[in-house]
């Protein structure tokens, strides 16, 4: 049984996480994707390699995902982020990090460099999306679609099995968080994976991701055949041997 734990954030906020920690080690620090949880496939795997390696672990649930509290739709980038920065101030405090971002997380993950760039010591993105809500959202969206989530606030988007509730704050959150014109001076690794087939996001945004990092060790792997989530058994072993080389 997967040990959650709960920290809380003023009154009403508790926001859940998973902690596997030795002594003063490194911590993998796992990030996950927009509306998405710490049940699936990605967290479990990363958890066993860290203990595996020896390696600390952290990863949480934002608020309004997962069994953390809040609405999903009064959540966004800046509160996300801060939650994360302070989880990892908390748990993680002077370790160094790697830390890996799935989808969302790889936005998530961006803006903490501002706070840890010197203990990030490297950085493994999967399905990168960062700017998603701008880029593959607001400016796809018909003008009815438009209309309606200024209207209401809040349009509820249907995408394959899934329906998205998008509100309008999150996307006007989105453009206060714009990563992919910054520069990052990092001398570290960092490695991007992404799916051939990714319908949900392009290839191009993980290059996009490589091109701000000015001085790190890059890397793009693009999965033949892979999807957005590379959650298959095959893909979930590549992603091991990608975090293995970025340690190591």
């Amino acid at each position: 049984m997967t040990n959650y734990k709960y920290l809380k954030l003023g009154l009403a906020k508790r926001i859940r996480y998973l902690k596997h920690a030795k002594r003063n080690r490194d911590y993998i620090v796992f990030l996950h994707g927009f509306m998405s949880d710490l049940e699936g496939k990605k967290p479990e795997t990363f958890l066993s390699f860290a203990k595996r390696n020896k390696l600390n672990f952290l990863a949480l649930e934002y608020s309004g995902h997962g069994k953390s509290s809040g609405k999903f739709i009064n959540g966004n980038i800046s509160k996300w982020t801060k939650e994360t920065t302070i989880l990892i101030k908390k748990i993680v405090k002077k370790n160094k990090i790697i830390i890996i971002g799935s989808s969302m997380g790889v936005w998530i993950a961006l803006n903490q460099f501002k706070f840890f760039e010197g203990q990030i010591k490297g950085f493994l993105g999967i399905g990168s999306a960062p700017e998603f809500l701008e880029n593959l959202m607001w400016k796809k969206f018909s003008k009815k679609m438009k209309s309606e989530i200024v209207k209401k606030g809040i349009y509820n988007l249907e995408h394959g099995d899934y329906v998205y509730p998008i509100t309008l704050q999150l996307i006007k959150d989105g453009r206060k968080n714009r990563v992919l014109n910054k520069k990052m001076k990092s001398k570290i690794n960092v490695t991007m994976v992404h799916g051939q087939n990714d319908k949900a996001v392009p290839v191009s945004y993980s290059r996009k991701v490589l091109k701000i990092f000015k001085n790190a060790k890059k890397k793009l792997v693009i999965v033949k055949n892979g999807d957005h989530s590379l959650s298959s058994a095959k893909n979930l072993r590549l992603l091991k041997k990608e975090l293995n080389l970025i340690i190591n």
